[in-house]
């Protein structure tokens, strides 16, 4: 059976398995952050191009995240010594900065999560980097109707975590896409990953009830070919298996009384590429 716990401004919380309610406090919390993971991604825009290093872009995530007077989460995460995700072509997730330069016609996923003032804002997006062929720009195309038709079934009343998963898997094997199974969206707010988890291929009218006051991320991972994935040795990146590019989108909401709210929306209209 599922349990919700509403969460009071001052209340100490602890990842055990319950879903958090919040209430308007939180939800002015996860703005802000969400507003600050938004305005990093935006400006990073016209950084991507060929022959930037991942870790020049992961620089600046550092130093935007720090100058707002907020911290990066993922430094230090589990040993994890950089402040954002930057994952290329056939990497799934979670690939590592480095001196490794972008190159002509690359599709990269930036995955930032700052943590403001006790609340995490954690999305990411896509970018073409110079003249992408079409079919990869399809796919980046495709994967954020995917998170967006995600956001859409949430939002309807008495929906159900299955709910978005189904319409994301749904809308993917129209184009032969592979929906990744592995990694999944997450609970999110003062912690960093929490209940519920959110699938991303799921049958329609399973799992918990979406309540006012849930925080969650939709995240889905599209792969252009098979949906399997493969941890590297490094322990973060994961690629695909048989090494077909990857595309993902990631916001951060919260349920409302009337629907969803998108706390990670680009305020300068930067949601999908070209941007």
């Amino acid at each position: 059976m599922t349990e919700y716990q509403m969460i009071d401004s001052d209340q100490t919380v602890y990842r055990d398995g319950t879903i958090k309610l919040h209430g308007p406090e939180g939800f002015d919390g996860m703005r802000k952050a969400g507003r600050l993971a938004a305005d990093i991604l935006d400006a990073l825009v016209p950084m991507v191009q060929p022959g930037v290093t991942t870790a020049s872009l992961d620089d600046t995530v550092r130093q935007m995240t720090l100058d707002a007077g907020a911290v990066p989460a993922t430094m230090g995460y589990r040993g994890y010594a950089h402040s954002s995700c930057i994952s290329i072509n056939h990497v799934i997730c979670h690939g590592i900065p480095s001196d490794k330069a972008l190159k002509d016609g690359d599709i990269v996923n930036i995955d930032v999560t700052p943590l403001l003032d006790g609340w995490h804002g954690d999305t990411s997006r896509m970018f073409l980097v110079g003249d992408v062929p079409l079919k990869a720009r399809r796919l980046v195309d495709v994967t954020y109707e995917c998170l967006m038709l995600g956001i859409e079934a949430a939002a309807q009343p008495g929906a159900r975590l299955g709910d978005i998963g189904a319409v994301i898997e749904g809308h993917a094997r129209q184009f032969r896409y592979g929906v990744v199974q592995e990694f999944c969206g997450h609970g999110v707010g003062r912690l960093f990953h929490d209940a519920p988890e959110v699938i991303h291929a799921a049958r329609p009218g399973t799992g918990p009830e979406l309540k006012p006051g849930m925080f969650f991320t939709i995240e889905p991972m599209i792969n252009l070919g098979r949906p399997h994935a493969k941890l590297l040795n490094d322990g973060w990146t994961a690629v695909t298996r048989d090494k077909s590019l990857s595309a993902q989108f990631e916001h951060s909401i919260g349920i409302t009384e009337n629907g969803v709210e998108i706390f990670t929306e680009s305020r300068t209209g930067k949601h999908q590429p070209p941007y």
